[in-house]
């Protein structure tokens, strides 16, 4: 009557809740999606996305993959890809992310840095060109200057 199914069903991936109204302190090192709704301090770490939601005040330095921020942190927030600061999103420290969003109303009070990706190339090369051509026609600008002042003069 049953047939026994011959496909095996992987576990579904769990995401990591801590809700409104809910507060914690310590450390979470996960490999799922972490959101937070409530209090948290202390630091976090997941090779997924973190979500801090808008009721969320997280006082952390956040390692993640993306970070999506709607709440208030203050720290760091470190990413491997994107960091999305949403309107009422508010970040107290410092940043470094390949990509950074920041929607109108978002609030980033402290530095960013933009970590590189391995598919980026070195501007080195091309930066040198580029400045010797900006220093050649400066210098051909001057030189055009030069006879009209001399003429208008």
């Amino acid at each position: 009557m049953f047939k026994e199914s011959k496909k095996k069903l992987s576990a579904p991936v769990t995401d990591t809740l801590l809700a409104n109204g809910t507060s914690f302190e310590g450390t979470v090192e996960a490999e799922a999606n972490i959101r937070i709704d409530g209090q948290f301090q202390g630091d976090i770490c997941s090779s997924r996305t973190v979500i801090i939601g808008e009721t969320a005040v997280v006082r952390s330095d956040i390692m993640a993959r993306d970070v999506v921020l709607a709440g208030k942190v203050f720290g760091s927030i470190t990413t491997e890809e994107r960091l999305t600061i949403t309107p009422t999103g508010e970040l107290y420290g410092n940043a470094a992310a390949a990509a950074l969003v920041i929607l109108e109303g978002g609030v980033l009070d402290g530095t960013c840095q933009m970590n590189r990706t391995k598919d980026a190339e070195p501007l080195t090369s091309a930066n040198d060109s580029n400045n010797e051509s900006l220093t050649h026609s400066d210098n051909s600008q001057e030189n055009n200057q030069a006879p009209l002042q001399s003429e208008a003069g």
